[in-house]
């Protein structure tokens, strides 16, 4: 089973190595996963920590949810599972309404352009 927390609002400074310190008062610490943004690298604001149990996991809240660190009061809650989401979207009307439809002519002179 999987004790994995989602660790809201922080700061853009904080690194991995900072909430393994800070969540390791609670208990062990089985992996940390801040999200970054994929084209920056600059940080989301939130990240994800695994702990290795049930007791460091419920320790973990009552320690650290509404703490302050960094100057900003920490959300951390059970992370919920990930959605599932299409592999494939877009604009793309795959109901005929693309390449088919016929064009109208542009301008005021009744000229057909294309």
């Amino acid at each position: 089973m999987e004790y994995k927390l989602y660790v809201g609002n922080l700061a853009y400074s904080v690194t991995e190595a900072d909430l393994q310190t800070l969540f390791a008062q609670a208990g062990a610490v089985k992996s940390v996963a801040l999200i970054k943004d994929k084209f920056t690298g600059q940080s989301k604001g939130f990240a994800f920590v695994e702990m290795e149990n049930q007791q460091g996991m419920d320790t973990a809240i009552n320690m650290f949810n509404g703490k302050d660190f960094q100057d900003r009061a920490l959300t951390v809650s059970i992370a919920r599972p990930r959605e599932e989401r299409p592999r494939f979207g877009g604009g793309y009307d795959s109901r005929g309404g693309g390449k088919d439809r016929k064009r109208k002519p542009r301008g005021g002179d009744n000229k057909q352009r294309w």
